[in-house]
């Protein structure tokens, strides 16, 4: 990721105009700049515009060339080396080294939006560059692993705290080999502080314009600016503040000192020759830092005899009766369904299974087992005895055992269960939610607010229960009769929620591990209803999950096309509401998109369904990733919560030890 000399779409406030779009608040002169500066600011602004206002510099090819020519001459590298590429952006250095024949690039950057556009490019281009997106500070790579680490285009110093910076450092020299090199492209602090322009203006192109402010921070050592990007018929489209901090040869020495790198040296310069040749902020004038790691091969830990981590799996129980399935029982495709979970799990081969589903001794079960297994695999969306208000008891049972387990705890399962109380949060957080009202189950006589079409849901549950085809009104008789039907026919007696049935695009966001530092977001993907009779409405309700034999079966789902500033919202918005609700590990989140193009919340799932056909797997192969390496992102992603100290796990058995159970 490139320095943001500009940056996407933020403002300091949003309002509404008529058509409910958005619009930009700008705050009219400010006297302090560094004020107005979020901590995160880096976690914001690089999106679609970010490449545009940036594109004199990150999307010229010359320039692109030229950084890579210098690297590999100062770096000596060999396209046997493996190369991560941290902080990459939309990928033009990952992608240049693949075209010049490097085999081993990986490109890692904390932009889901640049991520994805560095993943399109390399399937266009057939280049084989890993993308991965996360968090500097923590990397998902395991120790000595690369020849070497890169950060160019000047994408070092935005944390705003130097052990932030320190941490990204001592990261970078986990993940290098002995002997592995880093090479840093980081801004001339020392030239910046001197000759830093106050004001500045350009013309990006003929509809874009952007004039910046940049002050030095109360300390001194960050530069900050402030962007206001104005375009010609929309007026002002964004209004940000950034800071970055500013490095000279001696401070980065000594901070790379700190984090115990060797042979620092400063081989070279970078002043880009860009077309535009306007206001290159902390671009104008760049050092190039190289150092090298001596240490230690990092011992093999249990690495003598082969080690399993032992997990056991928690599931429904198959003799106990279930109301959310068609018969009340668990039939031919349940049992499908969890053979290929074995299957997927057993290809994971440094893991050992313990499988648990008799709910009438499942107490004891986990007691026997309390010290003998790492930790519990929670598939149990059943919830205890097959009883879907208890689905929080098996992780409030776990907790009681002291044994750590996957997936979101008892108070988040408790929230999410509850679709009314989802969308209160929501509304507190600014998180776009469709009209609805509430029948509470007295309510014999009720007024719609809005107009027609509604779709009635009941408020609690999960699994689409409730939620078919008759659940569509778009007269006041269907509603009655969709009220009735899930009432007496379902025999459901708790509230109901009533909501305007938006007819845009229906999507769903899959987010894996742990936000708002540990994640990574699967391909957004949207429901195809282009082979449904166009008589039934369009929903993914009990019909497509639960009935073989009903024309909703055959949806499918496909990776959505999205505006860049919608799926930006999308996915911030998701982040923001699975930290408030307390998501982890692995979540889902469903949307619906209004006739004005606005996506509203429909639900959240914690603990989403994990079958090899679910959204969850169709959006991981939408990414490339089978169905035996989705459930193993599930469990790492568990395993970096439950031990964040990157180690091995501690109990893992010999594999002659303890032999395979089924409980």
């Amino acid at each position: 990721m490139s320095k943001p000399k500009s940056s996407t779409p933020e403002s300091n406030g949003h309002g509404k105009m008529k058509n409910g779009k958005d619009r930009i608040r700008t705050l009219g002169p400010v006297y302090n700049l560094e004020e107005h500066v979020a901590s995160d600011w880096w976690g914001r602004i690089f999106n679609s515009l970010y490449l545009k206002t940036d594109s004199d510099v990150v999307d010229d090819q010359k320039i692109t060339h030229s950084e890579i020519d210098q690297v590999i001459g100062i770096l000596k590298l060999s396209p046997q080396d493996k190369i991560l590429d941290l902080c990459c952006g939309q990928g033009r250095h990952s992608l240049e080294f693949a075209r010049r024949g490097f085999l081993n690039v990986t490109g890692f950057d904390r932009s889901h939006y640049l991520i994805q556009k560095a993943k399109d490019r390399s399937r266009s281009e057939g280049i084989g560059v890993k993308f991965r997106e996360g968090d500097a500070r923590k990397l998902p790579f395991a120790s000595d692993t690369f020849d070497a680490v890169l950060i160019l285009g000047n994408s070092f110093g935005y944390f705003e705290s130097l052990q932030d910076d320190l941490k990204v450092l001592k990261e970078m020299r986990r993940v290098l080999k002995p002997w592995g090199r880093i090479l840093l492209d980081i801004a001339d602090g020392e030239f910046l502080k001197r000759n830093f322009q106050t004001r500045s203006w350009e013309w990006l192109d003929n509809d874009l314009f952007v004039c910046r402010e940049r002050s030095l921070s109360l300390d001194g050592d960050r530069l900050v600016s402030r962007e206001v990007v104005t375009q010609v018929e929309k007026g002002v489209i964004a209004d940000q503040f950034y800071a970055e901090r500013l490095y000279t040869q001696e401070s980065i020495s000594r901070l790379l000192a700190e984090a115990k790198f060797s042979s620092v040296t400063f081989p070279g310069q970078v002043t880009p020759n860009s077309q535009r040749a306007q206001d290159l902020g902390m671009m104008e004038k760049r050092i190039l830092t190289t150092a090298v790691v001596r240490k230690d091969w990092t011992p093999l830990r249990a690495r003598r005899k082969r080690v399993q981590k032992h997990v056991a799996v928690v599931l429904g129980d198959p003799k106990k009766p279930d109301a959310l399935k068609p018969f009340q029982i668990f039939d031919d495709d349940d049992f499908y369904t969890i053979d290929q979970m074995k299957a997927a799990l057993k290809e994971n081969s440094d893991y050992r299974f313990t499988y648990l589903h008799n709910h009438d001794t499942l107490v004891r079960d986990l007691m026997s087992l309390a010290g003998q297994v790492d930790y519990v695999f929670n598939l149990c969306d059943e919830g205890l005895n097959n009883m879907p208000l208890r689905e929080l008891h098996i992780p409030a049972l776990l907790e009681s055992l002291g044994l750590p387990y996957t997936g979101s705890g008892p108070q988040c399962l408790a929230f999410c269960y509850d679709k009314s109380l989802v969308r209160g949060v929501a509304r507190e957080m600014g998180i776009p939610i469709p009209k609805a009202f509430f029948i509470k189950p007295e309510d014999l006589q009720f007024e719609l607010p809005f107009e027609f079409p509604v779709l009635v849901k009941p408020n609690f549950g999960d699994s689409s229960f409730g939620i078919t085809m008759r659940s569509y009104a778009e007269t006041p008789e269907e509603l009655i009769n969709a009220v009735q039907e899930i009432r007496g026919k379902l025999g459901y007696e708790k509230p109901l929620l009533v909501e305007e049935f938006l007819t845009g695009a229906d999507l769903s966001v899959g987010i894996m591990g742990n936000t708002p530092n540990s994640y990574s977001v699967l391909p957004i993907v949207e429901e195809d209803y282009s082979d449904l009779p166009p008589e039934l409405p369009r929903i993914c309700g009990y019909e497509a999950k639960w009935c073989p034999d009903s024309p909703y079966r055959q949806l499918r789902s496909k990776p959505a096309c999205l505006p860049a500033d919608v799926e930006k919202a999308l996915v911030t918005w998701c982040i923001q509401i699975s930290e408030r609700l307390g998501c982890r590990d692995y979540a889902r989140f469903d949307w619906r998109v209004d006739k004005e193009g606005t996506p509203r919340l429909l639900e959240v799932n914690p603990n989403p369904g994990w079958c090899w056909d679910g959204h969850l797997a169709k959006m991981g192969a939408h990414s490339g990733m089978s169905y035996p390496e989705l459930l193993r992102a599930i469990l790492q992603a568990s395993e970096d919560r439950l031990f964040p100290d990157h180690e091995e796990v501690k109990k893992g058995v010999e594999l002659s030890e303890v032999p395979a159970l089924a409980i």
